[in-house]
């Protein structure tokens, strides 16, 4: 988060958004989440001008939104892909395979986990346990869970974005 950085504008849409959640709390600083959830759909990823656009709507510092922003991991404060391939790598998805699954990705899309491929379509991230341990190895893009990957599955999927 660069100092000056230019504040982005958030939409209608999303303040109105944050309104309805910041009511819903006596502190305005309870709706962080949920106003950098609306605010990264709207922009891509979480930028200093992001930051400094939430704090302003909640009136609070811009570090006491930067916290939130990297303490957790669906906040992106770098750039990412237009989606984001999220493959669990906990213990269940591992001895299913999900080290293949990663290794397949990151040949098919020319990068390493934590890269965006080069058409700037997806970014490939290794995440922690997803909570579908019974459909392991799996990912998840977007709202969207994959169970039971294979490589015919990935084929698939990535034939389906954008």
């Amino acid at each position: 988060m660069g100092e000056g950085e230019v504040v982005v504008e958030l939409s209608p849409e999303v303040v109105a958004k944050v309104a309805v959640e910041a009511a819903k709390y006596p502190e305005r600083r309870a709706a962080v989440k949920s106003a950098l959830r609306y605010a990264q759909a709207e922009h891509g990823w979480v930028s200093g001008g992001v930051v400094q656009a939430v704090a302003q709507l909640l009136e609070l510092e811009p570090i006491e939104v930067y916290e939130v922003a990297t303490f957790y991991d669906m906040f992106y404060t770098e750039p990412v892909g237009r989606h984001q391939l999220r493959v669990c790598t906990n213990v269940s998805c591992m001895l299913r395979g999900a080290g293949s699954i990663v290794e397949l990705l990151e040949h098919k899309l020319g990068v390493k986990v934590g890269g965006t491929s080069e058409d700037g379509r997806v970014t490939l991230l290794a995440a922690e346990c997803l909570g579908a341990c019974g459909g392991a190895p799996m990912l998840v893009c977007g709202d969207r869970y994959f169970e039971d990957l294979t490589e015919e599955k990935l084929d698939h999927l990535l034939a389906e974005l954008d």
